[in-house]
């Protein structure tokens, strides 16, 4: 069972920075989220597992050739069944195929962030071939994926108590913005980091990388509150 009041320091911390702006709240709010909600950037690192083991078969899906199981022959990304697809579909599907639907919180989340990460990836390469994209462009791909689903799981622990702070609808919804935002700056640095420690995106590797930049992540957070 988690621990009653487990996120009230995250929740006064947030609801001041969702009425103010002051993005020191922001930061402390954030920072006790990892530090009392979470137990501390160990546990929430585990706690996403989920997000490192899903982006471990984002990462085969959208790679071609042999490395690509999901794109075997009979399989959900087989290039004879995606050939006519539009860049729509094909998104759908590479949800479908990464993360099945399991009834939890976990997936839906997950789902929800594989979509994100495709649509920047295509925003940002507007030509990708989501069915086999470049080094450059996987490497993107996983990144959004693990801040969007990062972002996903604050919003369904405390996403609701900043909406309700926030002086008008308008200016909620802005400040999920800002709060996305602030966890995508984050989960970036956190891979140059990784990156600079002379980690590479082979798919061996990738969840192990993974993992460590969502520690990363998580052990910047709980600075704040240090």
């Amino acid at each position: 069972m988690a621990p009653a009041g487990r996120f009230r320091a995250t929740n006064v911390n947030l609801g001041e920075w969702a009425r103010t702006g002051d993005r020191g709240q922001l930061k402390r709010g954030m920072g006790h989220y990892v530090a009392k909600g979470y137990a501390g950037s160990s546990t929430a690192t585990r706690r996403m597992a989920s997000t490192a083991q899903t982006a471990n078969s984002l990462f085969t899906a959208l790679g071609g050739g042999a490395a690509n199981s999901f794109a075997a022959p009979g399989a959900p990304l087989d290039p004879a069944l995606t050939a006519s697809m539009s860049a729509d579909e094909i998104m759908d599907a590479v949800v479908e195929a990464v993360r099945p639907v399991d009834g939890t919180q976990d997936s839906e989340a997950n789902r929800a962030a594989i979509m994100d990460a495709l649509s920047d990836v295509l925003t940002e390469f507007p030509d990708a071939d989501l069915r086999n994209l470049l080094p450059e462009q996987r490497e993107v791909a996983i990144e959004r994926f693990v801040a969007a689903d990062i972002f996903r799981r604050v919003d369904l622990d405390i996403g609701a108590k900043v909406l309700a702070k926030a002086p008008t609808a308008a200016a909620g919804m802005g400040r999920m913005r800002e709060m996305r935002d602030f966890v995508r700056e984050h989960v970036s640095e956190a891979f140059r980091k990784v990156r600079a420690a002379g980690q590479t995106f082979v798919a061996s590797r990738v969840t192990q990388i993974v993992q460590m930049a969502i520690r990363e992540t998580f052990t910047v957070f709980e600075s704040y509150v240090e």
